[in-house]
C-alpha cells in the first residue's frame, strides 16, 4: 500500500515540476534570460509534500505569481536589452525629435554612453525630453496628432517595451488583435467575418474620439500598477506620459493622453482597453478590437443599441474616455466598414468603398503630370504601393474591383505617356513608333482635345496596349491580387 502510495506521489510531482516550467513564446529570444528563477527544493530528511502543496509551491515559483516584477528596471538596463532595442529603433527609421539627433547616431552614442544611460535609468534620474508635435491628415478628414519622441527617448522606450511585453501581453484578451506580435489585421477579420457567418449580422461600432490624446493618466498607470511592482519603472512611465509636447517653438505640459509616435505608446494603449476587453468577456458578448476600433456583433437591433449605449457609458464613466456618438453606430454589418474591408451578408469580406477612394487618391498623386518623374519611375512607385495595396487586401473578394482600377490606371499612364511627348510632333512620332498608321497617329496628335481625353481615344488604346504595359513593367493590381489568391 505504501509503495502504491509514493508511486503516485513521485508520478504527480514529475507532472508538478513539468508544469512549473514558463512558457515562453518563440519571439522572446531576448528574454529567456531574464525569466530564470529557482524553485522552492525540499530540505534534507523533510517530509514529502502532498500534490496538493506542491501545486501551491510551484504556483509562487511562476513568473505570473512571483515578485520577480518589482525589480523589472533591472532588467530594462542590460546591455544586451539596450542594445536590442537600439537596433530596433534604427530599424524603424523615423524623423529626429527636439533635439534634432537622428537615429543614424543613435548606435555611436549608445556605444560611448551606455554606461551612463544605465546608471541614470537606475537611479531614477533619467529625464525625458518634450516630444515633438507633428500633425498629419487623417484617411476621414481632420488632423492626427503625433508626438515623436527624442531618438534617446525612443531608445528606452523601446527597451522599457521588450521587457514589459512578455509581461503584459499574455494577460490580453484573445479578442485583441492590435499591435500584438504573432496578430494582424486580418486575424481580426477573419474572426469578425466568422461571427457574421454564425449570424450575427448587427454589428455595434464604436468609434474613440480622440483616444491617444485623452488616455487619463492615472486610470493608465492604475492599470500598469495591477502587474508590475518596480517603482523606478512605474515613475519613468509617468514621466514619459508627462513630458511635455513641444509645437511651433512652444513646450506645453500634458496632463493626459500617450500621443503616437513612440514605442511604448501601443503597449499602454491595449493595456488600458483591455478593461473594456474583460467587459465585454464578462458580458458573453463577440467582438474584435484592433487598437482603438471596436466592433461588437449581436443578432439584432435593438440589442446593437442597447450594447451601444451601456458599453458607452462604461468607457465614459470607467475609463474617461470619449465616444464619438457621430460616428459610433449599430447597424447591419454591411453598412459599416472595418480595417478598411466592409463584411457582406455570409460573413464575405469586400474592399470598403473608402479604401477604393483612398487607392485612386495615391495613384493621382503619383501619376500627377506636374512632378517632373520619368515613365519608368512613375511605374516603380505604383507597382511598390498595388503590391502592399493588394498584400493587405487579399482577404476581399475584389476580382471586379481590381480590374476597374486598372482599367482607371492604365489611363492615367497614358495620359501621362502622352504628356510627356510634349508637342504634337512629340506624339505623332511615338504613336507611329507604336505601329499606328501615318493618318490615325497625326489626327491624335494635331487634335484640340485635352491630355485626359486623348487617352481614351481608339489610337491610344490600340499604340498603348497590353503588349505595351507589359514593356513598360506596369503589374496591375489584378494581376497582383490573382497571384496573391493563389499563395
Amino acid at each position: 500500500m505504501d509503495e502504491g502510495l509514493n508511486r503516485t506521489d513521485k508520478e504527480a510531482n514529475r507532472k508538478i515540476m513539468t508544469a512549473r516550467k514558463p512558457q515562453l513564446k518563440s519571439w522572446q529570444p531576448e528574454l529567456l534570460g531574464l525569466w530564470s528563477f529557482d524553485l522552492p527544493t525540499e530540505e534534507k530528511g523533510s517530509s514529502p509534500r502532498s500534490p496538493a502543496e506542491e501545486v501551491h509551491a510551484s504556483a509562487k515559483a511562476l513568473p505570473e505569481n512571483r515578485p520577480l516584477r518589482s525589480n523589472l528596471m533591472e532588467q530594462v538596463v542590460l546591455e544586451s536589452n539596450l542594445f536590442h532595442a537600439c537596433k530596433r529603433v534604427v530599424a524603424n527609421k523615423g524623423r529626429a525629435g527636439v533635439d534634432g539627433q537622428t537615429v543614424q547616431s543613435l548606435q555611436g552614442w549608445l556605444n560611448d554612453h551606455v554606461a551612463e544611460l544605465r546608471e541614470d535609468l537606475l537611479k531614477g534620474s533619467y529625464t525625458p525630453s518634450p516630444v515633438l508635435g507633428v500633425q498629419i491628415p487623417k484617411p476621414g478628414g481632420g488632423k492626427r496628432q503625433l508626438g515623436i519622441p527624442t531618438v534617446k527617448d525612443r531608445l528606452v522606450q523601446q527597451a522599457i517595451q521588450q521587457v514589459l511585453e512578455p509581461v503584459l501581453d499574455p494577460t490580453f484578451s484573445e479578442s485583441s488583435y492590435g499591435f500584438r506580435r504573432g496578430r494582424s489585421a486580418h486575424d481580426a477579420l477573419r474572426a469578425g467575418s466568422a461571427y457574421v457567418e454564425e449570424g450575427y449580422e448587427i454589428v455595434v461600432d464604436l468609434d474613440l474620439e480622440k483616444f491617444f490624446d485623452r488616455v487619463n493618466h492615472d486610470i493608465l498607470m492604475s492599470r500598469l500598477a495591477r502587474h508590475i511592482e518596480d517603482k523606478a519603472l512605474l515613475g519613468l512611465t509617468r514621466r514619459f506620459l508627462q513630458a511635455g509636447m513641444m509645437t511651433s517653438g512652444v513646450c506645453i505640459p500634458r496632463e493626459e493622453g500617450t500621443p503616437q509616435g513612440g514605442p511604448l505608446s501601443p503597449l499602454l494603449a491595449n493595456l488600458l482597453l483591455d478593461d473594456l476587453d474583460k467587459e465585454l468577456e464578462r458580458r458573453g458578448h463577440r467582438f474584435c478590437r484592433y487598437a482603438d476600433d471596436c466592433n461588437i456583433y449581436v443578432r439584432s437591433e435593438k440589442a446593437g443599441e442597447r450594447v451601444l449605449k451601456s458599453v458607452t457609458d462604461y468607457l465614459e464613466t470607467k475609463l474617461k474616455l470619449q465616444v464619438n456618438q457621430s460616428k459610433s453606430h449599430a447597424g447591419p454589418v454591411w453598412e459599416r466598414k472595418f480595417l478598411g474591408y466592409r463584411i457582406l451578408r455570409g460573413g464575405r469580406l469586400t474592399v470598403a468603398p473608402q479604401s477604393i477612394a483612398r487607392a485612386k487618391e495615391r495613384v493621382r498623386k503619383i501619376t500627377r503630370r506636374n512632378r517632373g518623374r520619368s515613365l519608368k519611375s512613375v511605374i516603380g512607385e505604383l507597382n511598390t504601393f498595388i503590391r502592399g495595396w493588394v498584400g493587405y487586401f487579399r482577404l476581399a473578394y475584389a476580382k471586379g474591383v481590381t480590374e476597374k482600377l486598372d482599367a482607371w490606371v492604365r489611363r492615367k499612364l497614358r495620359c501621362l505617356k502622352l504628356k510627356h511627348c510634349k508637342r504634337a510632333i512629340g506624339v505623332g512620332r511615338f504613336l507611329r513608333s507604336q505601329g499606328l498608321d501615318h493618318d490615325s497617329a497625326w489626327k491624335l496628335a494635331g487634335s484640340g482635345k485635352g491630355w485626359w481625353r486623348k487617352s481614351l481615344t481608339p489610337q491610344s488604346h490600340r499604340a498603348m496596349g497590353t503588349k505595351w504595359f507589359v514593356e513598360i513593367g506596369f503589374e496591375g493590381f489584378a494581376n497582383r491580387y490573382e497571384q496573391a489568391k493563389c499563395i
